[in-house]
């Protein structure tokens, strides 16, 4: 069990009661922990007086990552980059896997070489660590072992993370069943189905269950967790984990969301920018999948048709491979010249990188159509955008159960995700493609309700706010180097 919060007498962290804690941050790999990871640093930064370190594992997985450090160093000089050389990795023992979850564990075999970077060297001795949920079983013990104030960020919704924090409980009391996870009733929250558990969760010796169950079961040893989550959006799920219901033995819970873009200034907006200044207002269509994975061929193709058949307006971004670095080919070898061409000035498909926020922000986009990974959902409720909720993979219909909860869009949960297209449903048609569509569009009280989730997430990120009190009490601990002192 945890007592309460008492102070760091170790030898590695800046001095207690200083005015500027130096925290540092470590994310693990993909944009949907990254993202998130600078976001929280500009935060701390800009808005909260702490010195900032963001450790870099290289090399990075994709370029997309590549890109963002570049640009986030550059915007945020104030931010140091401490970079962790990764030991080397025998890639062949997990052949099959997904890249990210290898490098998940490339990182956490790593985790020992992080006590330097911890203990300052030519800068200041961190005061506190914040480390990405992937990594937490491994980290903290590197962070006890220094004695150093350890948080664990969960970069996804506090509904997921309520799974995760429950799951320990959940299989021990299912051990008779084996390993297979079933439908999931998280005490206070919701259930969640066995068809919205993450694909590689129902594989017991998946690389990624194996983590996610070890991490799941560290989660008492840390000294605080923190969700980039917020009341208005998923109020059981909040409240459940600052008031214990979830589990037992948890630390504090700090809900810090939605977590603001960082002001990074754009090298290039493309041609995306002028042509979204040329339509109507709440006309157009933001499509986009993230950076994680590519829809089937086929599924591309019925979706081209059904934005043409929905009569709207649309800014597609495409993705053809599973790893951005990868990425190849031409949008008429994926679309058809003819697609192309029938579409021309009602329509914009790219390959390149948009800044999302930047297009969801825009007075022409009325409704975005999803894969639902958690930074486009915060990013949606922020702008007061209506989402058409299509997860394809990992925890992503949790989130579009949040979505359709929380009244701010419609998830067609019959749709296919990953690994369904033969077995499942199938490839989704044209046609309710452009029914889905034409129908949020026409929505009023859904986007009656996204408007006021968006003034609701700005309150709450406002100073004196719920969300910026929360992130401020974490500075607090930080700056005071509260721990958590185990009673084993």
């Amino acid at each position: 069990m945890c007592s309460a919060a008492t102070p760091n007498s170790g030898d590695v962290r800046a001095t207690p009661g200083s005015s500027r804690p130096h925290v540092v941050l470590l994310p693990s790999a993909g944009m949907g922990h990254l993202v998130p990871f600078t976001r929280l640093a500009a935060a701390l930064c800009s808005g909260h007086g702490c010195d900032v370190s963001l450790v870099a594992a290289v090399p990075t997985v994709s370029s997309a990552e590549a890109r963002h450090l570049a640009a986030h160093f550059a915007a945020f000089p104030a931010v140091r980059r401490l970079e962790l050389d990764l030991a080397s990795l025998d890639v062949s023992e997990f052949a099959g896997a997904d890249p990210f979850y290898v490098r998940y564990e490339a990182i956490r075999r790593s985790a020992s070489l992080l006590a330097p970077l911890l203990a300052g060297g030519a800068s200041a001795a961190a005061s506190a660590l914040v480390a990405d949920i992937a990594l937490a079983s491994v980290v903290i013990p590197v962070a006890k072992d220094l004695r150093l104030p350890c948080y664990v960020f969960f970069t996804a919704s506090a509904t997921m993370f309520s799974f995760l924090a429950y799951l320990p409980t959940y299989l021990d009391a299912n051990a008779g069943g084996g390993h297979a996870i079933g439908d999931v009733d998280v005490p206070g929250v919701c259930r969640v189905p066995t068809s919205s558990v993450p694909q590689a969760l129902h594989d017991p010796d998946d690389i990624f269950t194996r983590q996610f169950i070890a991490n799941a079961r560290s989660l008492a040893n840390a000294d605080g967790l923190v969700v980039n989550a917020f009341d208005a959006l998923e109020p059981e799920a909040v409240a459940a984990l600052r008031q214990g219901t979830v589990a037992a033995g948890l630390p504090p819970v700090f809900a810090v969301g939605p977590l603001s873009p960082a002001p990074i200034p754009a090298k290039d907006s493309g041609s995306y920018l002028p042509w979204l200044d040329a339509q109507p207002a709440r006309s157009v269509v933001y499509v986009s999948f993230g950076s994680r994975k590519a829809l089937p061929r086929d599924q591309l193709r019925e979706l081209a048709a059904g934005l043409e058949a929905s009569g709207h307006r649309f800014l597609w971004v495409v993705k053809g491979a599973v790893v951005d670095r990868d990425d190849a080919g031409e949008l008429t070898d994926l679309l058809g010249e003819a697609f192309l061409r029938r579409i021309h000035g009602r329509g914009l498909v790219t390959m390149a990188w948009v800044r999302q926020e930047e297009v969801l922000n825009h007075p022409a986009v009325g409704l975005f159509i999803s894969h639902c990974g958690w930074n486009s959902v915060t990013e949606a409720a922020a702008s007061g955008v209506p989402v058409v909720a299509w997860p394809r993979f990992a925890d992503q219909r949790v989130n579009a159960g949040v979505v359709a909860r929380a009244g701010i869009g419609a998830w067609a949960d019959t749709w296919s995700w990953e690994g369904e297209e033969d077995d499942g449903p199938g490839v989704v048609s044209a046609e309710d493609i452009a029914g889905k569509v034409r129908s949020v569009m026409a929505d009023e009280g859904v986007r009656k309700a996204a408007a006021s989730v968006r003034e609701t997430a700005a309150r709450a990120v406002a100073a004196g706010g719920r969300s910026y009190r929360s992130l401020a009490e974490l500075v607090r601990r930080c700056r005071d180097g509260l721990v958590i002192t185990n009673g084993t």
